[in-house]
């Protein structure tokens, strides 16, 4: 029996990365994808043929979370093309890194609208089905940033620390409903944009974690079928750090 056998997921920002995992991990669970991207038209054609080839229904949409319409209109398609939705991974989001001294208004306000206002947009998008449904399962991507901080990301720190305290506020509402909502702290994971940095920068990364290794995408998406699936019935209002143990 597959953990995810007959789920209706949304997962947001899947072309690449960690999304993509998520993606290809939750299909090979017997879970049907709808997922979002921005502007990788080819890459998200790949992977919809790719994920359509396990036997369940996928399909990609073009679509911006930071905007509150846009995620309104990708759930009613989601639901008129799949008929229902019983996961939702909130993993969009985009980084800005400068010192606060030199960080201006606009990288701010970006990351935050990305990053932060696209779950809330995304959360109250799916929120009336859920209800309806009275069961469905919220994951949001915060980082271990969100939770400790990090020099050169004040505004990438705060979007992720916001989707903490987000979340457990969302766990409070909607527990007495079967909507469970949890977060994913991932720490350093390995995918094409960390491939770009200088190997001796990510052999002194990997040297400072317990395990040390980076993380993989498939690593963060195993966390995500734990808490899509009923395996996780019992848990919500809770992050998971999934790091190597980078903050122990």
């Amino acid at each position: 029996m597959k953990l995810l056998e007959g789920k209706v997921a949304i997962v947001t920002g899947a072309s690449r990365g960690i999304g993509k995992g998520i993606a290809e991990v939750f299909a090979a669970q017997g879970a049907h994808v709808a997922f979002t991207y921005s502007a990788s038209v080819e890459a998200a054609n790949a992977l919809e043929t790719e994920l359509k080839a396990l036997g369940i229904n996928a399909k990609g949409y073009q679509s911006n979370a930071a905007s509150f319409d846009e995620a309104q209109k990708l759930v009613e398609d989601v639901l008129k093309d799949f008929g229902g939705v019983d996961v939702l991974v909130n993993n969009a989001g985009i980084t800005k890194d400068n010192l606060l001294m030199r960080m201006g208004e606009e990288d701010f306000d970006k990351v935050i609208e990305v990053n932060l206002k696209s779950v809330f947009n995304m959360t109250k998008a799916v929120q009336r089905t859920m209800l309806k449904q009275r069961k469905g399962s919220i994951i949001n991507m915060s980082s271990v940033v969100g939770v400790k901080g990090n020099a050169g990301q004040t505004n990438y720190a705060a979007s992720k620390a916001g989707i903490i305290g987000f979340s457990k506020s969302v766990a409070l509402e909607l527990g007495s409903r079967n909507i469970r909502s949890n977060v994913i702290a991932p720490g350093f994971i390995e995918t094409e944009m960390t491939a770009k940095l200088d190997e001796e920068i990510v052999k002194g990364w990997r040297a400072g974690i317990p395990l040390k290794r980076g993380g993989s995408a498939e690593d963060v998406a195993n966390a995500c079928v734990f808490l899509a699936s009923d395996l996780s019935a019992y848990i919500t209002g809770q992050t998971l750090n999934v790091d190597g143990g980078m903050l122990t």
